[in-house]
């Protein structure tokens, strides 16, 4: 059967693509290794991340997206063209019509260069959708609906918080601020309590394995191993999770500042809705522990895990992919 429509979650940290009848096929990190004598792509998503603070002098590991938006045009294509060839299959001729998520905050021009990237990858039409708009869809809520609904969707590069009604966004704020910061987070905490230098992998592993956003008395632990900034050695320590919770504090007081912000641009009559049914949290982001107590302490609103946080953006894509007759006409018309 041909696959002739792809929806991309084209993140900052990971790269989630949904096919309509095949589900999640893909998810894989948002990295491409690239060969420099030659600017050769060596490998791209979980092989490339494999390489990360491993590769030689020759070889360079990339992010191209940086906080949600193309950093390195090239790069970007040449992952894209990645992943639709293994979406659709080497023998599969017909061009495929692509959603793709796009920051709330994304600029025309940013827009633009996604939507050229993806046809020159393969696309034959190429759809921008806001992340909110995804995220919510892929949450179960229901975005045409005159009642207000609020959602925060952490991800690698950016924290959006929107709040949505009749099919569109009404508020909003893009905060740069989210998994990869937290990971930078983990690494300085870690580095001036300890005097221990750890690599991005081990930030990463140790935020999913023990992240959390409150402290609290059942305290997770882990053994890590870096290297003694003193002696320059190898050395192992044991982290646990209510460090973790401190290294991230000041990342998440400034998403629940913008929460709150959003708030005060809402009209009254949404913010009643909120406050009756509670915000969703999705994306990578809302795996932390505690974080929906985290943001009901902060806002003094009841506040939920949307079911499967990191799939959400790909199934409301594949819902807009379903639907895209009907969606052609409201939300992919909204810029």
């Amino acid at each position: 059967m041909f696959t002739r429509k792809i929806g991309i979650d084209l993140g900052t940290a990971n790269t989630i693509v949904f096919v309509p009848g095949r589900g999640f096929i893909i998810n894989e990190p948002t990295i491409v290794a690239l060969s420099l004598p030659d600017n050769g792509v060596l490998a791209v998503g979980r092989e490339a991340k494999d390489m990360v603070g491993r590769t030689p002098g020759d070889i360079a590991a990339y992010r191209p997206l940086k906080d949600g938006v193309i950093a390195d045009y090239y790069i970007t294509k040449a992952m894209l063209k990645y992943f639709i060839a293994k979406a659709i299959g080497s023998f599969n001729i017909v061009r495929p019509d692509v959603v793709i998520s796009a920051p709330a905050g994304i600029t025309p021009t940013e827009r633009r260069a996604i939507m050229n990237a993806a046809k020159e990858a393969g696309a034959k039409e190429a759809y921008i959708v806001k992340e909110p708009l995804l995220a919510a869809l892929g949450a179960g809520i229901p975005i045409n609906s005159h009642s207000g609904n609020m959602i925060i969707n952490i991800g690698g590069g950016t924290s959006e918080v929107a709040v949505i009604s009749l099919g569109g966004i009404v508020s909003w704020s893009s905060l740069r601020v989210a998994g990869n910061k937290f990971d930078q987070a983990i690494m300085d905490y870690i580095k001036k309590k300890y005097s221990l230098h750890i690599g991005e992998q081990t930030a990463e592993l140790i935020k999913i394995e023990i992240g959390s956003a409150l402290p609290s008395k059942e305290r997770l632990e882990m053994r890590i191993r870096g290297r003694d900034i003193a002696s320059g050695l190898p050395k192992d320590i044991i982290v646990n999770s209510n460090e973790v919770a401190e290294a991230l504090s000041q990342h998440l007081i400034d998403i629940a500042a913008s929460v709150k912000n959003v708030f005060n641009e809402t009209p009254p009559e949404l913010v009643a809705d909120i406050m009756e049914k509670g915000i969703i949290v999705s994306g990578g982001g809302a795996q932390l522990r505690y974080i929906n107590d985290f943001f009901k302490q902060m806002t003094g609103v009841e506040t939920y895990i949307a079911e499967e946080p990191l799939f959400c953006v790909a199934k409301g894509a594949g819902i807009i992919l379903n639907h895209l007759d009907v969606y052609k006409r409201t939300v992919l018309n909204k810029r």
